[in-house]
């Protein structure tokens, strides 16, 4: 029996991955679970999962939470702040953590269960592009698990070899193709990017996602984190990571093989399949998504991404290949800009024209600690929000 923590329950990762352990439990318990302020989908959620503990992120929601879920579980604890979710983390009760949370905020929490040597389940991409060197120096030195839970991630994973992390020539991989599905915007012309909004830029046409994720696979910086993120994951250098507009959203990313063979992961565009895989591995168990109709599909199309219409991506490549600080400072800017966007100040096109004028205006470093990198975010921030109209 496997206890877990999801980081983010209420999110659309924390819900699936919810979906798939009501599916088996002789085989998962849920300790904990926490959220920033969502507490009427939390007490759903507790009420049929009954965990030990659940943490919230905003002061206000927790006393609310307290009062009101006193008689569901008088036992359950209600804890408060971004401490409470790193102690939950980093349990000894607990086996596996669901690393679930959108944003920076999920940095702190994830390398937390990373330093107590847990099954981590990475769903928060952001924790590896604000951070990767100390966080895949983390996860070796714990000795943790470490499973990518982003479909394509999650695909590149499937299709590598079990030696991998001895290093990709050495198992005889020439290159990633990371699959992107080109958004709701992949046939739009830049005038009309012009007048995106943001329900139009929310409304994605494969994937059911939140609102900041939504938008960054509008403006294809949701493929430019993932590519920093494979750079991590599988130490590798971002010029052997393809990006492939492929808007059927069946393959899920690819790996070539020094012998020109090619190695696909397909399947319906579902997270409960890559959250199953991270769940059972090195097992199998059943997620609830549907068999893959491939006759339906009937054809799969592949293409290069638009530089010119999409620069996000662009900027997330320079940052990567610049080092240091510097995808830091270009997530930072990033999360600034989505929420301007979101918010009405800012047009979807400006999203990318403020992150470039962040990063040209930031000095990179090597971070030592995550102090530093913490310090990098928020010099970011300060200087995305004085760009700001």
């Amino acid at each position: 029996m496997q206890r877990v923590v999801i980081l983010g329950s209420t999110g659309s990762i924390g819900v699936s991955t919810l979906d798939v352990i009501a599916r088996h439990p002789d085989r998962y318990q849920v300790w904990a679970l926490t959220c920033q302020q969502s507490i009427d989908k939390l007490r759903q959620q507790v009420e049929l999962f009954r965990p030990r503990v659940v943490v919230i992120g905003d002061a206000d929601a927790a006393r609310q939470a307290r009062e009101q879920f006193r008689a569901i579980d008088p036992q359950l604890e209600v804890l408060q702040g971004s401490d409470a979710m790193e102690a939950v983390a980093a349990a000894p009760e607990v086996d596996t953590v669901m690393a679930a949370i959108v944003g920076a905020a999920g940095l702190e929490p994830t390398l937390a269960a990373v330093r107590a040597g847990k099954r981590v389940l990475l769903a928060n991409k952001e924790s590896l592009v604000m951070a990767g060197p100390l966080f895949m120096q983390a996860v070796r030195q714990s000795r943790s698990t470490l499973l990518p839970i982003d479909s394509e991630h999650n695909a590149i994973f499937q299709c590598m070899p079990v030696q991998h992390r001895e290093g990709l020539e050495q198992c005889g991989v020439r290159r990633i193709l990371l699959t992107a599905s080109g958004g709701p915007f992949r046939e739009a012309s830049l005038e009309q990017l012009q007048t995106v909004t943001p329900a139009q830029a929310c409304a994605h046409p494969n994937w059911s996602m939140g609102q900041k994720i939504s938008v960054d696979s509008a403006t294809l910086m949701n493929k430019g984190l993932e590519l920093i993120e494979a750079c991590y994951l599988f130490d590798t250098a971002a010029d052997r990571v393809e990006v492939v507009v492929h808007p059927q959203s069946i393959v899920h990313s690819m790996v070539e093989y020094v012998d020109g063979s090619v190695l696909a992961q397909l399947g319906n565009p579902d997270m409960r399949t890559p959250i199953a895989h991270g769940l059972a591995w090195p097992q199998r168990v059943e997620s609830g998504v549907s068999s893959l109709d491939i006759i339906s599909h009937a054809r799969l199309d592949f293409s290069a991404p638009d530089i010119e219409r999409f620069p996000c991506l662009r900027l997330a490549r320079e940052a990567c290949a610049a080092g240091g600080t510097a995808s830091t400072v270009l997530n930072a800017a990033n999360e600034v800009a989505v929420q301007a966007f979101l918010d009405g100040r800012i047009g979807f096109l400006a999203i990318a024209e403020l992150i470039e004028k962040v990063l040209s205006a930031c000095d990179f470093y090597e971070p030592i600690d995550i102090a530093a990198v913490k310090s990098a975010d928020a010099q970011a921030r300060d200087k995305a929000v004085a760009l700001l109209p």
